[in-house]
């Protein structure tokens, strides 16, 4: 499933191209992803003009003034631009046509979501799907103490906690994994468990792991590609994820693999004690 940096990948690499674009046509082939496509699309997007693409957490939000598309790209959805339409494959759903190019969603697994918010409906931020988000993790307000106050009553173990994006949002099974690797926590410590320090360490793995894989442009496990079809690297450095039974690079133990709510949490039991 595409996580934050996954998303923000997409993002900046159709900012550029889609901001101020003006639509001139909408069609939708299927409307029953996630949520069914509105029928509003159709008759409300052709004329506005985009004014600009924001991200919250795994969502991208193309600002029309009028109302804002609310994207999700679900477990193996995709956004490619294309200078001219190419021809039609298998699960492209839904075409946004616009003056400079077409924007064309594509989602195999339809988990994904299109959805439109408009400004009577309240502000963006109250949406159903954005108001619980937890904090951007390159807010400037998220740090160890954030990390630290907000665990101090969480049982559960660190790694289903980040997981849960309620106190910060985007750190999917792979960048939890690989932060808590950086951070020296194993991944079945309870949350409340926590010192200051070691909260502090955690909140600096989680900004630098994420960094990273937006400069590696993402981890491509699957299906995930980019804007232009490129696909992302940053599996490649990973130093935990999808490696068990391989050595650290740190200290050469052997990664170890375990199961959490059927999750895979890869670690090591050397750099990350309990």
């Amino acid at each position: 499933m595409p996580e934050l940096p996954e998303v923000e990948v997409v993002r900046r690499g159709l900012g550029a191209r889609v901001a101020g674009a003006t639509v001139a046509r909408v069609q939708v082939r299927e409307r029953r992803l996630r949520w069914p496509v509105p029928d509003a699309l159709a008759s409300q997007l052709p004329g506005c003009t985009l004014r600009g693409l924001d991200r919250r957490g795994k969502y991208l939000l193309f600002d029309f003034g009028v109302g804002t598309l609310i994207v999700h790209l679900g477990m193996s959805g995709t956004l490619r631009w294309f200078g001219e339409p190419p021809a039609l494959a298998p699960h492209d759903h839904v075409d946004i046509l616009t003056d400079r190019g077409l924007l064309r969603y594509n989602d195999p697994r339809r988990f994904g979501a299109m959805l439109w918010h408009r400004p009577e409906q309240g502000p963006l931020a109250s949406h159903p799907l954005l108001a619980n988000l937890g904090i951007e993790p390159f807010d400037e307000r998220f740090n160890g103490q954030w990390l630290y106050q907000a665990s101090r009553e969480r049982r559960v173990a660190v790694k289903q906690w980040l997981l849960a994006g309620q106190c910060v949002v985007g750190v999917g099974n792979i960048y939890a994994s690989e932060s808590l690797f950086r951070a020296g926590i194993r991944p079945t410590v309870a949350a409340r468990r926590l010192s200051l320090a070691r909260c502090e360490r955690l909140a600096q793995a989680i900004r630098e792991t994420l960094s990273s894989a937006i400069e590696r442009g993402g981890s491509s496990l699957r299906d995930f590609v980019a804007s232009d079809g490129s696909g992302g690297y940053f599996q490649l450095d990973c130093g935990v994820y999808g490696r068990a039974g391989e050595p650290c690079r740190v200290c050469a133990s052997p990664i170890r693999l375990i199961r959490q709510q059927q999750r895979a949490t890869y670690f090591c039991s050397t750099c990350q004690p309990r």
